[in-house]
């Protein structure tokens, strides 16, 4: 069965011989990444709340002129800790002291920047359709039960956190949202969501419309980073704009169930980072959630409780190809990585997709595309 797979480097690992495991690894992952030794703290904090512990670092080239400029991130994916049954102070009391003991471990690991995983306060109910009690867990992004923790962290381990929630603005519209809290313990700002998908299980039109954040990219002490909700990572153009607005690092915070996505899991980020020029941050939240009703869905399938088993597997891609292994399939991780943001420039020295990009081209067809009436450029034959 699938679920019994705890991870693709799992399998890998277990070939016999070496010089094939290695070549695969070389295949798969574009080259081989140096590991992270974290101090016995971090190693036995990890044991005792039982999270999978991963670290491995991006290096980049000596330069003259430039000193490295190295950060430390953390992405951290974790299952609902509470049945969706419970009241929802208890499910997200639960959660709350999940995430605090992920910002404790990220602390010792010495992570500048940590980001959790989509909509991380609650379950993800985005498929029931139903209003309560999930609309219960939306809060205010600026001054939330959530924010108002993170911020606590943030100024506890001198350390930027990337928090999704489901967020309540003054009028009562409700939004998919990463608020971003700066390691001085303030609110940064917030990107909502810029794409909502309607496929299969994933009703969450339902709830929350598309962003009017645009792409915005903040600028934090250990670099500028920026925000694609789940959905966006399958919209090249999303990626693009973050890159055209100088992003370093992309977190992509998301819920994906196997059936649907997985195939394409290990593809997008991995592309993004390349065409861009920029890491990238693919985090998937692990398990299966089951609601107390039947949904539908838009796919034909009877009437059901659960949307599938979400694979977690989070992974960062370097701008030169290369990517870590990814966490596990089922199990809480953090997966750390130390990367020199040096290696951006020069990518982009070596390739020089910024200098070769059409970009006035494609805004005068995309104008032109996006208009009423437009007929596409096709040469026929008669």
């Amino acid at each position: 069965m699938a679920l019994e797979v705890e991870s693709l480097e799992k399998v890998l690992d277990s070939v016999s011989c070496e010089d094939h495991r290695s070549e695969a690894y070389r295949i798969l992952f574009g080259k081989q990444l140096d590991k992270i030794d974290f101090n016995l703290s971090a190693q036995d904090f990890a044991k005792l709340v039982d999270v999978e512990l991963q670290g491995h670092a991006f290096n980049a080239a000596t330069e003259e002129l430039r000193p490295p400029r190295i950060v430390r991130i953390g992405a951290f994916q974790n299952r609902i800790v509470k049945e969706t049954t419970e009241p929802v102070a208890v499910q997200k009391d639960a959660l709350f002291e999940r995430i605090g003991k992920a910002c404790d471990l990220a602390g010792k690991c010495g992570v500048n920047i940590l980001c959790l995983q989509e909509a991380w306060t609650m379950p993800f109910a985005f498929c029931t359709r139903e209003r309560l009690p999930w609309t219960e867990f939306a809060e205010d992004a600026e001054d939330g039960a959530s924010t108002r923790m993170l911020k606590d962290y943030a100024l506890k381990y001198n350390m930027v956190i990337v928090s999704p929630i489901l967020e309540r603005d003054e009028k009562d519209v409700i939004w998919n949202t990463a608020v971003v809290i700066s390691n001085k313990g303030k609110v940064l700002g917030k990107h909502r969501k810029n794409h909502i998908p309607r496929v299969g299980d994933f009703n969450e039109s339902t709830y929350y419309m598309e962003g009017n954040t645009g792409h915005p990219v903040f600028e934090t002490e250990f670099g500028k980073i920026a925000v694609n909700i789940c959905y966006g990572r399958h919209h090249p153009l999303n990626w693009m704009m973050f890159g055209l607005n100088g992003a370093e690092i992309v977190f992509n915070p998301s819920a994906t169930v196997g059936a649907l996505s997985e195939p394409l899991w290990p593809i997008e980020a991995r592309n993004a980072a390349i065409a861009n020029s920029y890491f990238a941050v693919g985090i998937n939240r692990v398990g299966t959630e089951t609601f107390p009703n039947e949904f539908t869905s838009g796919d034909g399938k009877k009437a059901h409780k659960s949307f599938g088993h979400f694979y977690g597997s989070s992974y960062v891609a370097a701008p030169d190809g290369s990517r870590t292994p990814g966490l596990s399939r089922m199990k809480d991780g953090l997966l750390v990585c130390e990367m020199d943001l040096n290696l951006n420039r020069q990518t982009k020295d070596k390739w020089c997709f910024q200098m070769t990009g059409r970009y006035e081209m494609y805004g005068k067809k995309l104008s032109a595309a996006a208009a009423f009436g437009y007929k596409p450029e096709i040469v026929k034959d008669e």
